[in-house]
C-alpha cells in the first residue's frame, strides 16, 4: 500500500545516507543497531531525546526469561499464554520464551550487571502472572537503567554508529516499488544538521517506544506521542491490537489534578509480599485470584478500579510496612526515593496507588522477524505487535520481547545484506509530494486529546463513553482542517507534529476499542462485561487509507 498522508512540513533542508536507520534508543532500538552493526552496515540511530532518555531506564522489576532451576521455557510460555487472554500468537511466545534465555546472557555480555546471590548466581523474582521466580533484575529496582547504561555505553564505543539526537521523526520515505527507502526529520536545536531534513537508508527499523501521552496519566515519559505508529499508519503499514493498552495497577497517586508522567510503584513490590489493601487496611485481592495480589494486571487493575468506584474513592494503597526499612533500602531503592520525594514514607506509611496508562499491547504489526506490511520497513519493542502479548502483557515480558525481536531484525537484516538483497533505494519524490498533507493541530490539542481519552477510553470503557471520545477526536481533527483551508493552519513544528501523532494514535485506538464488544485482558467494557470467544477471539488491523481509517478483523 503507497503512503497516503504525510505530515505538514517544510521542504527538507537537508539530506544525509545511511546503510540503516534505526528510530529510538531503549532496548529494543540500541540491540538492533549494535546487531546490525556486527554485519559491517552503516547504522544511524535517531532518537527524539537524549541516547538515554527512553522507556526502558524507566522500568523498575526486571526483565523475565526461564533462567531460575526448575523453571522452563514451557513454564515461561504457559503464564504468558494465560495472561494474553486468548489472543496471543503462540509461535511467537515460543520465540520469546526458548530464545529468552541466550538473549539476556548475550546482553550480560555487553555488559549489564544484574543482582546476584553470595555464590554470584542472578537473583530472580517473581511480579503478576508469574507462577515462577524468573525476574531478573539490576541496582533492586533500577534493571532498565542498567540495561541502558549498558546498550548505550557499547553503541558510544562504536565509531561506525551515527548518533542524531533531538530528532523528531516525521514520516517514512518510499521508492518507486513502495520499499522504504529512509524517512524525514526534524532535527531541534543548532548543528550541523537542524531543522528538517531527509536520511537515506536501505531499510528503517522503528523502535520509538510506546504512546502512553495518548492519556493524561501514565508511567511513560513525556516524549511517548505514538511517533512509530502514527508514522507507520501514514506509510500504509497495518496496525493491530491498539484497543488493548495495559493501565499499570500501582501508579503512585498524586491527586485528582496530577498528569502526565507519574511514578511506578514497581509489580516487584507485590512480588516480593506487599499487599493491596483499602483504606480500612482490608486485602481486597484475597480470593479473586489464585495468585491474589499476583494476578495478571488487567485483573488487578480491574479489582483496584472496582474498589474505588464501589467505596467512592479516588485511590486504593499498596502495604510494604512489613519489610522493613533495610528491605526497602536495598531492594527499592529507587520507589523508596520516589515516594518521600512526594511526602511519603513506604517503611511506616501506606503506598496511595491507582492504576494508569502503562503499555501498548498493540502497535505495528511485525512477523516473527520483526518486518512490518510495508516492504523494508521493520519494528520492534514496545512500537511493535509481534503477538507476544495478546490481550495483556505478562509482567517483564516487555524488555525480553524488545531485546529478542531486535536480534531477530538484525539476523534478517544481517542475511539479506550477505545475499545482496539490500541495494540503494532512490527515494519516489512525486509519491511523496502526492501524498495527503495532514491538516496540524494547534498544540494545546495535546491535553485535548488526554482529556478525551482518560475520560472515555481508560481503564473502564461503553459504546456511550468512547462515542464522547470520538466525537471531540472528530472535532479537533476538523478544527485543524478549517484552520488550513482557512489558510490559518497551525505552524509546522515539534509541538504541533506531536499532536498530530496523538490525535491520529486516540482516533484509531478509540475505533478499535469501540469496535471490539466483549471484555478481553486489558480492554474492559462495563457494556459488554463477558469475554467473548466465539465473536472475538480475534484480532482488529487497522490501516489509513485514502478514506480515513479502516479496521479488518482476523482470527
Amino acid at each position: 500500500m503507497p503512503v497516503t498522508h504525510r505530515l505538514t512540513a517544510p521542504t527538507p533542508g537537508w539530506t544525509a545516507t545511511t546503510d540503516v536507520v534505526v528510530v529510538g534508543s531503549g532496548v529494543a532500538g540500541l540491540t538492533a543497531a549494535l546487531g546490525i552493526r556486527q554485519a559491517g552496515l552503516r547504522v544511524t540511530v535517531v532518537t527524539k531525546a537524549m541516547l538515554d532518555d527512553g522507556s526502558t531506564r524507566w522500568a523498575q522489576g526486571g526483565i523475565a526469561a526461564a533462567l531460575g532451576e526448575g523453571d522452563t521455557p514451557e513454564q515461561h510460555l504457559a503464564d504468558t499464554l494465560v495472561a494474553g487472554a486468548g489472543v496471543c500468537d503462540e509461535q511467537a511466545v515460543r520465540v520469546l520464551v526458548t530464545e529468552g534465555p541466550g538473549a539476556v546472557r548475550r546482553l550480560i555480555a555487553v555488559g549489564a550487571a544484574f543482582d546476584t546471590d553470595t555464590t554470584g548466581e542472578i537473583m530472580l523474582t517473581r511480579e503478576g502472572g508469574h507462577h515462577r521466580r524468573r525476574i531478573a533484575h539490576a541496582g533492586g529496582d533500577a534493571t532498565g537503567a542498567e540495561i541502558s547504561r549498558a546498550l548505550v555505553a557499547a553503541v558510544r564505543d562504536d565509531p561506525g554508529l551515527e548518533l542524531i539526537e533531538h530528532a523528531l521523526v516525521l514520516d517514512l520515505l518510499t521508492d518507486e516499488n513502495g520499499h522504504a527507502a529512509g524517512l524525514t526529520l526534524h532535527v531541534m536545536g543548532e548543528g550541523q544538521r537542524d531543522g528538517v531534513g531527509a536520511l537515506r537508508a536501505k531499510a528503517v527499523v522503528l523502535a520509538t517506544g510506546g504512546m502512553g501521552q495518548v492519556f493524561s496519566a501514565t508511567t511513560n515519559p513525556a516524549v511517548s506521542t505514538g511517533d512509530g505508529v502514527a508514522l507507520a499508519l501514514r506509510a500504509g503499514a497495518e496496525v493491530a491490537d491498539l484497543e488493548f493498552v495495559q493501565f499499570h495497577p500501582t501508579v503512585l497517586w498524586l491527586g485528582p489534578e496530577a498528569h502526565g508522567q507519574q511514578p511506578l510503584i514497581s509489580e516487584a513490590v507485590r512480588g516480593e509480599g506487599a499487599y493491596l489493601v483499602d483504606a480500612a487496611g482490608t486485602r481486597f485481592m484475597l480470593g479473586q485470584h489464585e495468585l491474589n495480589e499476583l494476578a495478571p494486571r488487567d485483573i488487578v487493575a480491574k479489582a483496584i478500579t472496582r474498589q474505588m468506584q464501589a467505596q467512592r474513592a479516588e485511590h486504593m494503597y499498596l502495604d510494604g510496612r512489613h519489610f522493613g526499612a533495610a528491605m526497602w533500602a536495598e531492594r527499592f531503592p529507587t520507589i523508596l526515593a520516589s515516594c518521600r520525594s512526594h511526602g511519603i514514607d513506604p517503611v511506616t506509611e501506606l503506598i496511595p496507588i491507582a492504576p494508569a496508562a502503562h503499555y501498548a499491547s498493540g502497535g505495528v504489526r511485525t512477523d516473527l522477524h520483526g518486518r512490518t506490511s510495508v516492504p523494508g520497513l521493520y519494528a520492534c519493542g514496545e512500537v511493535a505487535c509481534t503477538g507476544v502479548h495478546g490481550a495483556n502483557r505478562l509482567a517483564s515480558n516487555s524488555l525480553l520481547e524488545g531485546l529478542v525481536f531486535a536480534e531477530r531484525i538484525a539476523a534478517e537484516l544481517t542475511e539479506r545484506h550477505r545475499a545482496g538483497e539490500l541495494p540503494e533505494r532512490a527515494v519516489d519524490v512525486a509519491a511523496a509530494r502526492a501524498a495527503h498533507a495532514v491538516a496540524l493541530p494547534a498544540p494545546e490539542a495535546r491535553a485535548q486529546v488526554q482529556q478525551l481519552m482518560s475520560r472515555g477510553a481508560g481503564v473502564l470503557r461503553s459504546a456511550a463513553s468512547m462515542a464522547g471520545s470520538a466525537e471531540g477526536l472528530a472535532a479537533l481533527a476538523e478544527g485543524a482542517a478549517a484552520h488550513l483551508a482557512d489558510e490559518k493552519p497551525a505552524d509546522p513544528r515539534v509541538e504541533t507534529w506531536e499532536a498530530a501523532n496523538l490525535l491520529l494514535v486516540a482516533t484509531a485506538l478509540v475505533t478499535a476499542a469501540a469496535r471490539r464488544a466483549e471484555t478481553r485482558g486489558c480492554h474492559w467494557r462495563e457494556d459488554f462485561p463477558e469475554r467473548d470467544d466465539v465473536h472475538w477471539q480475534r484480532h482488529l488491523i487497522t490501516t489509513l487509507t485514502a478514506d480515513g481509517l479502516r479496521i479488518a478483523e482476523e482470527h
